[in-house]
């Protein structure tokens, strides 16, 4: 825990997609919600095999495709680091699935719109941001890290700024629907990201502390719409870039 969120080294832990598609996919399939996968890899290849059989599925409704992973062929550099590394990732997947696309973009780059574009341009049909920040936390009675991976993805409020920054950069560059994340742990900071672009709002370190955050955000939203007279959500999605 740090003061204003959470720093993991956790990794992508997960069952596998054998166990998750004889085990976890009936169990989910039972929801009546959108169903989206997150996939991730240490080579394109690993990113197509998975996508491949997860194709073969007709109740999943969208993949989120994580590229903050270390590409291991190109020496370890982070996939949605680099925009020739994004576009020849997002192309290949577009060829060998019917599935919607979602890229989840990283924060930890120069200019995200760039990564953003070379996404679109590839023939993604969306876009999520932010991933966690790279972070670090020392113990200073051992003076030794406190993570054993020395540094993690930070997230929760502490983000959200950088966030909806970045939420707004992208949107101003490109024309994909946004799903926005970072920090968000009430329907103000929900609607923060959406005036600023995002047509959806994903919560995650929040869950952690109330697992009815997302319903109250949903309600929230709704009140300010009332109370403001906005009878169309829709309405709300980059206001600011109409207002500034």
């Amino acid at each position: 825990e740090t003061p204003a969120g959470l720093l993991n080294a956790i990794g992508l832990e997960n069952p596998g997609i054998d166990v998750f598609l004889k085990e976890k996919m009936p169990f989910l399939s039972q929801f009546e919600a959108a169903l989206i996968v997150n996939i991730a890899g240490e080579k394109e290849e690993d990113y197509l095999t998975l996508a491949e059989r997860l194709n073969e599925k007709e109740r999943i409704d969208a993949l989120e495709i994580n590229i903050s992973c270390p590409n291991v062929k190109k020496k370890g550099l982070i996939f949605g680091t680099d925009p020739g590394q994004t576009f020849s990732l997002v192309k290949k997947l577009r060829e060998v699935t019917n599935i919607p696309l979602i890229i989840k973009l990283t924060p930890n780059v120069t200019d995200i719109s760039e990564i953003a574009q070379a996404a679109q341009e590839a023939g993604a049909e969306a876009l999520s941001l932010i991933n966690t920040m790279l972070g670090m936390s020392i113990d200073v009675e051992t003076r030794r890290p406190k993570l054993g991976n020395i540094t993690g993805g930070l997230s929760g409020p502490a983000i959200r700024p950088i966030a909806v920054r970045m939420v707004r950069d992208v949107f101003q560059k490109v024309s994909l629907p946004i799903i926005g994340m970072g920090g968000i742990t009430c329907s103000q900071d929900a609607l923060e990201f959406i005036l600023a672009g995002a047509s959806v709002i994903a919560v995650g370190t929040a869950n952690f502390i109330d697992s009815r955050t997302a319903p109250r955000i949903v309600e929230g939203i709704k009140e300010y719409m009332q109370r403001k007279g906005i009878e169309n959500f829709e309405d709300l999605i980059g206001w600011l870039e109409n207002s500034v």
